[in-house]
């Protein structure tokens, strides 16, 4: 770890955005899970969620890199389950999704904490997730094709929500809480130390303003 390194890790840290994520509803091929996740990263999205029954999201962040490392996986049972959890949090809802009642993606206001719903490669989002959703997005298209790949669209929608975010200023100062943003610092500077750290059970060691390490926590 040089201290230039440790410097743009901290700066990306301060960029992340704790109150935008993306559910994925079934989305399973590999390219677009990781042209979604590159797109997260691109936007300061901390985390996304998944419901994925195949187990293929797991699959591909397990063996993936790359944006993969500084984007949070979590993955839940059913989409009630995803939906419950992101409500509870004061998350709004948005699906990906051609109804008769969508709205134009860019009338939605994402300063407000916001998870994107996006669906399978084949079915869009399914029927629950559709039902779950505060609003349903749409993208205007003028040509013949009726519809965009889901990484594209998602590439599209949260783009729209980083503009909105970085006018509110929202990337100009930190939004992570202090613990939160200590663990997550340490992990992506020392990730073997972090998983040995974890395993049995150890505090992570304090870094000092360079990002050394201030103790060894294998003594």
């Amino acid at each position: 770890m040089t201290p230039r390194r440790f410097s743009q890790l901290n700066a990306v840290l301060d960029r992340r955005q704790p109150d935008l994520t993306v559910l994925m509803d079934d989305v399973h091929k590999s390219h677009n899970l990781s042209a979604i996740v590159r797109t997260c990263d691109a936007v300061g999205v901390l985390g996304v969620h998944a419901v994925n029954p195949t187990g293929e999201v797991a699959r591909h962040q397990q063996r993936a890199g790359g944006s993969s490392k500084w984007v949070g996986l979590e993955i839940h049972a059913s989409v009630d389950e995803a939906c419950d959890r992101l409500e509870a949090e004061g998350f709004q809802l948005l699906a990906a999704h051609q109804s008769q009642t969508a709205i134009d993606y860019r009338a939605v206001d994402y300063t407000r904490p916001t998870a994107l719903v996006l669906g399978s490669e084949k079915r869009g989002v399914g029927a629950r997730a559709a039902a779950r959703a505060h609003h349903h997005l749409r993208v205007p298209m003028h040509g013949q094709v009726a519809s965009l790949n889901v990484s594209v669209a998602a590439a599209v929608v949260l783009f729209e929500a980083e503009r909105q975010r970085a006018a509110a200023g929202w990337y100009d100062r930190p939004r992570l809480a202090g613990e939160l943003r200590a663990r997550l610092l340490f992990e992506w500077a020392y990730p073997r130390l972090a998983g040995w750290c974890r395993e049995r059970g150890r505090p992570y060691p304090a870094l000092d303003e360079r990002g050394f390490l201030t103790g060894d926590p294998r003594r």
